[in-house]
């Protein structure tokens, strides 16, 4: 192969790793106000129709159970702030997010407040990146000792 092919298919992976992630992130930003408002066409949008929720605590939601969750108004998002925010891409089309989010939510009058560890799959369906899988745990809360 040579040198100047191999150095172009190089350049263009970076490129377009940079922008399916900068894509991405706008998506997921897209994602989380949906989520937070309860809007049914944003929440239909952006997730995809084979959505698998699997929550902190075990339950898990398809596409349709999720919306009208959300929509209802069963459970509100009311902090989503990452800590930390990663994406790989493991083959064309195929994303991984990955970090730690600090997530409040009111789900029907028992508040959840805390940090979550997550994976999170996005798939591009129809050259529109859409929300395929997220599976999370709650990491437990560390105590500081006073004085420190």
């Amino acid at each position: 192969m040579k040198p100047w092919l191999v150095c172009f298919c190089l350049l263009f992976t970076v490129q377009t790793f940079a922008e399916d992630t900068a894509d991405l992130k706008i998506a997921d930003k897209t994602r989380v106000a949906a989520m937070q408002s309860g809007d049914r066409v944003n929440l239909d949008a952006i997730f995809s129709d084979d959505l698998r929720y699997a929550h902190s605590n075990g339950i898990v939601d398809t596409k349709k159970s999720f919306i009208e969750i959300l929509a209802a108004g069963k459970t509100k998002y009311m902090v989503y702030e990452y800590e930390e925010q990663d994406f790989t891409f493991p083959s064309p089309g195929m994303a991984l997010m990955t970090g730690r989010a600090h997530i409040k939510a009111d789900a029907g009058g028992t508040i959840m407040d805390g940090v979550l560890s997550f994976l999170a799959v996005w798939r591009k369906e129809q050259g529109q990146w859409r929300f395929l899988a997220w599976q999370s745990c709650k990491l437990p809360t560390v105590v500081k000792e006073s004085g420190q």
